[in-house]
């Protein structure tokens, strides 16, 4: 294929929720730049970006696809991203490496939560941006009404170039106020027509045209001079001001189209071929200290590595994108952060499942290798020599989990390494054992996400699993002062096994008095690991226990703490203060110490009203005014404490504090309650007492487990 310059490639991502149009816009445009010689469709299952089988399955996008469109003299690098938010890593890895989005608006739904949630992405990269307002021919479709969302949820920066003439089933023409003409299609889409613009439509359309000169010039000086000298602008002038206005994230243009009658979308191409930045002009790359990288062919060669794929009969791809210099087959590089030494051995052009060998990709382009050793998604591949690292993409943290349990145990081993390889390549999705809860703990975006994740467990990988609720990682303190001792003793013939604790413990709190009852000979605070504190004196006074074993009793102690008494959750917030005890000259020893210790702090323990504390969270809910009802009442019947309300935008935003335990499968309620209209995201506030009935339920469930 043809090489392209750094100045002739632009990359674009196409965003939006689910059913926007995203793929059927992306068959457009690779059919009109005759990449494709026939436009596939989702119900046919022949898109060139929807080709994985589960994807067929589901009837929807699951993975962020590349392909790539030829258009007067510019390569247009496309990505198709999945539309639900369970999909949320594949969409943000590649707005990261995108020169423009491209968000497509539903025409009947206009700005709905999702666009919110990718919007989030867009504003933080500061992307250029262009709206696209798809499916103005369905019956139901608004196209003032979307765009009068647009306005109220992103300002004035919202700006129009085009609108339908002829709105709903019978749309065929576009007014657009760029080049001031009318586009008429033929009834099967594809090349339009220019024709003048009708009589009817010309007020309109010089009114939208002056604003749209006015935006263009904001962003330029001089512009803005000829702009008051001449009272316009010509076409050359309008796209270096719509340009500058892209590239600030001042000025977001608006296209409308129909990608199922493929009406609009070779306008856009053309616009995105004059008009939207190049990887050279747009804002630039950040290294790891959060220093600008910018594009720059004349540097060494630096890759992105955005996303991974393990495809199970051709190995690992890796899709990157050049920060600078070039990159040619058969080039060795170096991974910025294990320091591993990579050949490239084959360069790719992705069109789906398709590969077009390439000899070199310049800086700003987007491509592909396979079989990379020791390379994955967020790292950076650079020139011997060249010190330099790409600040990796920040994922956002899971909002479902689940315990995963193999239904045959020769798969135990196999399962937790086949979820390590997913993780790589989806760092969305993570894995561990929780030793806490002695269970294997899947986390991800949403059920959607694990349902894929198990698709691939058992139709690619061949291993069976269950899904089963998770443990609650449940933490124990205590409520009042208690006193308890213990002496163990063992006698097995030769030297035998003693060791008497008496000890003290109390509630901790951060500040509370020195005891003072006790001659404190020393105190150590320790910062728990999961959380909270152990404050531990010894009070020993007299020589009763020797120095050498308080280490032992507080070693016991702490292993106690490990697995409470009430439901082998572990322990925070107390202090133990060691006073009296006694020891034998010959039989006393660590050990004996240690299990004094233990069963010592057990027994006062249970004695001191043991509470359990439950994880509580902080949680948003971000959704649609009509909904809110059904949502509030569902997060009641989830013992939630309601924090406040307020708005964003569109859409409105419950606060709310909820237990962890009443939050399993909470993102597929939701999304039943507000047909997937609805996002939240949460985050661990404190731990707090749980209701006492729940306790006993706990401690009985604890029992017979124990029992079992």
């Amino acid at each position: 294929m043809k090489v392209y310059d750094e100045k002739h490639i632009k990359n674009i991502v196409l965003l939006g929720a689910p059913k926007a149009g995203k793929t059927l816009l992306a068959e457009d445009m690779i059919f009109e730049a005759g990449i494709v010689h026939r436009r596939g469709t989702i119900e046919a299952q022949n898109t060139v970006s929807d080709f994985h089988e589960i994807e067929h399955e589901r009837g929807n996008s699951v993975f962020a696809t590349s392909l790539h469109t030829e258009w007067q003299d510019y390569k247009i690098n496309i990505i198709d991203t999945p539309g639900f938010d369970d999909f949320i890593g594949e969409m943000i890895s590649s707005v990261r490496v995108a020169d423009t989005c491209v968000l497509v608006i539903n025409a009947q739904h206009g700005v709905e939560v999702g666009t919110n949630l990718i919007w989030d992405y867009i504003d933080r990269y500061k992307k250029p941006t262009i709206f696209a307002i798809n499916q103005v021919d369905h019956p139901k479709g608004d196209f003032d009404a979307a765009l009068g969302e647009l306005k109220q949820s992103f300002g004035n920066a919202v700006t129009q170039v085009q609108y339908p003439y002829n709105p709903g089933e019978g749309f065929n023409a576009i007014i657009d106020l760029l080049k001031m003409v009318m586009y008429k299609f033929p009834v099967d889409g594809g090349k339009p027509k220019k024709l003048p613009i009708p009589d009817d439509e010309k007020e309109r359309a010089n009114i939208l045209h002056n604003e749209l000169v006015e935006k263009a010039a904001e962003n330029d000086e001089k512009l803005m001079e000829k702009y008051f000298e001449q009272g316009t602008l010509d076409e050359d002038e309008m796209r270096q001001g719509l340009k500058l206005g892209m590239i600030h994230h001042d000025l977001f243009p608006v296209f409308c189209m129909s990608a199922k009658k493929n009406m609009g979308s070779g306008r856009m191409m053309g616009f995105i071929d004059n008009v939207a930045p190049t990887a050279l002009e747009a804002k630039p790359e950040k290294n790891s200290a959060g220093q600008d990288l910018p594009y720059d062919p004349a540097k060494p060669t630096v890759l992105f590595v955005f996303k991974t794929h393990l495809e199970p009969n051709l190995g690992k791809l890796s899709f990157f994108k050049v920060i600078s210099g070039e990159i040619n087959a058969g080039s060795e590089l170096i991974n910025s952060q294990t320091g591993a030494t990579e050949k490239i051995h084959q360069l790719f052009i992705m069109d789906g499942k398709n590969r077009t060998p390439v000899e070199k990709l310049v800086t700003g382009d987007i491509g592909a290798t396979l079989k990379l050793k020791d390379t994955y998604t967020n790292q950076t591949l650079r020139a011997k020599g060249y010190e330099v690292t790409i600040q990796p993409i920040e994922f956002p943290e899971p909002r479902i989990r689940t315990a995963i349990v193999a239904l045959s145990k020769n798969d135990d081993e196999k399962i937790g390494e086949v979820l390590s390889k997913i993780h790589q390549e989806d760092p969305t999705l993570q894995v561990e054992y929780s030793k806490e809860l002695k269970q294997l703990i899947l986390s991800a975006q949403g059920e959607l996400h694990l349902a894929v994740c198990k698709w691939y467990l058992e139709n690619v990988y061949k291993l069976h699993i269950r899904f089963e609720t998770p443990r609650i990682s449940y933490r124990e303190t205590i409520r009042r002062p208690a006193i308890a001792s213990y002496r163990h003793k063992k006698q097995s013939g030769g030297a035998g096994q003693f060791g008497e604790v008496h000890m003290k413990i109390e509630p901790y709190f951060e500040g509370m008095p020195e005891p003072e009852e006790y001659n404190v000979r020393g105190k150590e605070v320790i910062d728990l690991p999961w959380g909270g504190r152990l404050a531990f004196y010894n009070c020993i006074v007299g020589g009763v226990i020797d120095m050498r074993f308080i280490p032992s009793i507080l070693k016991g102690v702490m292993e106690k703490m490990e697995e409470g008494p009430i439901s082998g959750s572990r322990v925070r917030d107390v202090r133990v203060c060691v006073f009296d005890g006694k020891m034998h000259a010959v039989d006393s020893n660590d050990i004996s110490f240690k299990i004094a210790g233990m069963m010592a702090f057990k027994d006062a323990f249970m004695r001191a009203e043991p509470q359990l504390l439950e994880p509580i969270y902080d949680v948003e809910v971000f959704l649609p005014e009509e909904v809110m009802g059904e949502v509030m009442g569902d997060l009641q019947t989830r013992r939630a404490l309601i924090m406040g309300m307020d708005s964003n935008g569109q859409h409105q935003v419950i606060k709310a504090r909820v237990p962890l335990a009443e939050l399993d499968r909470y993102s597929t309620a939701l999304r039943s309650l507000t047909q997937g209209r609805a996002r939240f995201h949460q985050q661990l506030a404190e731990y707090a007492p749980v209701p006492h009935e729940i306790q006993q339920q706990v401690a009985k469930a604890t029992q017979e487990l124990e029992v079992v």
